[in-house]
């Protein structure tokens, strides 16, 4: 008897850790090439790029840029409202920065210049949770 119950523990355990694995793969997150084929660009609305999509905590966004002119901080609402650094703000200048988003309010702005910020190379984006995997 005790046998099988330890058995059934472990087939258990395995369908447990088989539903799991199936969970993380079908509620994978999104990557999203910011800007789509103008990247991290002055050039585009990057504010309006952002209407239509369905942001989600841990999904990506890819800043595709030109790391000689460019830059992307992750800023607070203050900073992105103003063109400013803010204190904590985190500084990315790679020219292909992979940056995941938070749940909540998330804000990007390009520091290099101020007047690239107030033209519009910034936008603020809302991450959902996560939605319920398909099954």
């Amino acid at each position: 008897m005790r046998k099988a119950i330890r058995g059934s523990s472990i087939l258990a355990l395995a369908i447990l850790l088989l539903m799991l694995q199936y969970e993380a793969i079908h509620s994978a997150s999104v990557t999203y090439k910011v800007g789509d084929d103008n990247g991290w660009d002055p050039s585009i609305s990057l504010e309006a790029w952002t209407r239509g999509k369905n942001f989600h905590a841990g999904d990506i966004l890819e800043f595709i840029y030109d790391d000689q002119l460019f830059n992307v901080v992750v800023v607070d609402k203050k900073g992105h409202d103003t063109c400013t650094v803010n204190d904590g703000a985190t500084e990315f200048d790679s020219g292909d920065d992979k940056i995941p988003l938070a749940f909540g309010a998330n804000y990007f702005i390009c520091s290099t210049r101020s007047d690239l910020c107030a033209a519009g190379m910034k936008m603020a984006i809302n991450a959902t949770a996560p939605p319920p995997s398909s099954k």
